[in-house]
């Protein structure tokens, strides 16, 4: 059994930038990555980073604002103010580390508009920030003698014992076992319990079970954003994105008659906040028969859309359209998650020692609806909170029980078919909650994932990386499905975001 200080779960930006705050201290630190450590929902975010980094015509008080308009209000203030005034203090720290953002022929940063802001507020390298960001940041985690990073690792279960945790994991598909005094859980959104999302095949939500079987709260685990210009590819589960700062730069979103029609909806047109236009579009398609929808960036030119969107512009290429030339097929699908493992503002849990941060855990900040560009500093802000609590915390001494000479490895014989049910909870999910919950189908879709998270919680079924997870996406659909059905809010509020 191995043991170190701090134990962090996923290697996207929020554990990235946690492991550089704790490599600064003198604890051991594992990093577990469930593939390449490059693959993560951060590399996939596109549009950029939110933070008031001048002040000539921003403020910390409108992007505030902005932030609570877009989460209807449903928002923890104190959350809020700690993003907005302490984002751009970590965005100038990761430019420190080499991350570079777009600038203007005259040298300054170069700043997006997207839905839901009032000002030009968003740094972004290209199309492809998030990338950018973990490019950078990954080698400098790399280069930290206190920090180790493992590949193709993940955990499959945790326990709580005097002075810390133990974790059952798979490294390379070899059962191991480590013991830690923090855990740190940055394992990412739940796309992977839909039939279609913009998710990485990793975000199947590990740290929300793994939280969830260790005691901790989850709250609003049903509010999650639904992007409504994911680029429409049916038979593919895995969406491409196209990115929330098309429409910043112009682009009009069309109906089957090719039609621009978000005025019918709101008047910020194709500015509206995510759930806002994801929700028109789903009217928009029972009043026109038709889930055909476009955008339409085309009089922006070639020269300026290869410049600004280079990898939406290849991917759509790839696809066959030309976005130059062509409409951009697009429809709504899942993409983020506002709930999740319930932290205050040092990114605690109620279990001690146990931490949570980035998409898989619940501040409170996006209420309702995530504001675009917010997810990515949140994950700064608050794995660096969480960092700072536990190097705090660290002089208290390492002390685990003598679990070293009990044998971590599990016998079982049982085995199942893991496409056949993961398959049985998308078709669920998006059948009783995609965009508007129905709530005619939750409650027997509710009970049908209950049992089934029960018979693969007690089962004795071999512990492979197939069974983890699909364990993970059975706990995660059956926590929103009860969540939805015991909710009073009616369709087209924060069940719909």
């Amino acid at each position: 059994m191995e043991r170190y200080d701090v134990v962090i779960l996923g290697s996207g930006l929020a554990g990235l930038y946690a492991a550089l705050h704790l490599g600064e201290g003198e604890l051991s630190v594992l990093v577990m990555s469930k593939q390449a450590p490059d693959v993560s929902g951060s590399s996939l975010a596109q549009g950029g980073v939110a933070a008031v980094l001048k002040e000539d015509d921003d403020s910390f008080e409108l992007h505030r604002e902005d932030t609570l308009a877009a989460g209807n209000y449903k928002n923890n203030l104190e959350a809020v103010e700690i993003l907005v005034r302490e984002g751009p203090e970590d965005v100038r720290r990761v430019m420190e580390l080499g991350v570079e953002f777009d600038r203007t022929p005259g040298g300054a940063l170069s700043m997006a508009m997207e839905g839901g802001h009032s000002r030009r507020r968003i740094v972004h390298h290209a199309d492809q920030t998030g990338k950018e960001m973990v490019d950078k940041l990954l080698p400098r985690v790399l280069a930290l003698p206190g920090v180790a990073l493992l590949e193709d690792s993940i955990a499959f279960g945790a326990s709580k014992i005097r002075g810390g945790f133990l974790i059952d994991a798979l490294v390379g598909g070899i059962q191991k076992r480590f013991a830690c005094r923090f855990l740190l859980l940055c394992t990412g959104g739940i796309g992977q319990v839909y039939r279609h999302t913009t998710n990485p095949v990793v975000s199947t939500g590990d740290g929300v079970r793994l939280a969830w079987e260790l005691g901790a709260a989850i709250k609003n685990l049903s509010f999650i954003q639904f992007h409504p210009t994911a680029f429409d590819s049916p038979g593919e589960q895995e969406q491409f994105l196209v990115s929330e700062a098309v429409r910043g730069e112009g682009a009009w979103l069309l109906n089957c008659r090719e039609e621009r029609f978000m005025r019918r909806y709101d008047p910020r047109l194709e500015l509206a906040p995510r759930d806002v236009v994801s929700r028109a579009i789903m009217l928009e398609a029972r009043r026109t028969s038709s889930r055909r929808f476009y955008l339409d960036i085309r009089r922006r030119g070639r020269e300026r859309l290869q410049s600004r969107f280079p990898g939406i512009y290849a991917a759509c290429l790839e696809r066959g359209v030309d976005m130059a030339e062509d409409l951009i097929p697009v429809f709504p699908c899942q993409h983020y998650l506002m709930g999740g493992v319930d932290v205050d503002l040092r990114s605690r849990t109620a279990v001690p020692g146990l931490y949570a941060a980035g998409e898989c855990a619940h501040t409170g900040l996006h209420g309702g609806n995530r504001l675009a560009s917010n997810s990515l500093p949140e994950a700064l802000v608050f794995s660096r909170r969480a960092a700072q609590d536990i190097l705090a915390m660290s002089n208290e001494q390492l002390t685990i029980d003598n679990y070293t000479e009990k044998s971590s490895i599990v016998h079982c014989s049982l085995s199942i078919v893991h496409s056949d049910l993961r398959r049985q909870i998308q078709d669920t999910m998006q059948e009783a909650c995609f965009v508007f919950p129905d709530p005619e189908k939750l409650p027997e879709a509710a009970r049908r994932m209950r049992a089934l998270y029960e018979q693969l919680r007690d089962g004795q079924y071999e512990p492979t990386r197939e069974s983890a997870e699909l364990r993970s996406l059975a706990c995660v659909a059956m926590l929103i499905l009860e969540e939805l059905e015991e909710s009073t809010c009616s369709p087209g509020t924060s069940l719909t975001t």
